[in-house]
């Protein structure tokens, strides 16, 4: 009787698992363009531009935001182990200019900025060694 109930279990966990994994696959996705520069792209693999499809809602069920996007470019495309050269504190690292479809991000809400399918986000450093 005591291995009845752990093979239930597993058969669970595997249930689980897979519904979890269909969730994500079928979870809605926005395309963007994010490019950085002023030295920024050494960051990102020296690459200037990304274009990503990012899911369309965060973990807590809301619309994705620059400050997902933030943590998902730390966490998925930049490739340097340095990330304190662009983030601080869980925020963006002061001295990057961001422009969200052209316009200074904060005219646009900054880090609550709702990202919307086909935005274009250029990260700039302002930031220069001499």
């Amino acid at each position: 009787m005591a291995t009845a109930p752990a093979t239930e279990m597993a058969a669970t966990t595997v249930v689980a698992a897979t519904e979890d994994a269909s969730k994500t696959a079928d979870a809605p996705t926005i395309s963007i363009l994010v490019e950085f520069t002023g030295g920024l792209e050494m960051l990102f693999a020296d690459q200037r531009r990304h274009t990503l499809s990012i899911p369309a809602i965060d973990g807590n069920k809301r619309p994705v935001t620059i400050a997902y996007l933030i943590g998902h470019l730390c966490d998925n495309t930049m490739k340097d182990p340095r990330k304190e050269l662009f983030v601080l504190d869980d925020h963006l690292r002061p001295g990057i200019l961001v422009l969200v479809n052209d316009a200074d991000w904060e005219l646009e809400g900054e880090e609550a900025y709702e990202i919307q399918d086909g935005d274009s986000i250029l990260f700039v450093s302002t930031l220069h060694g001499g």
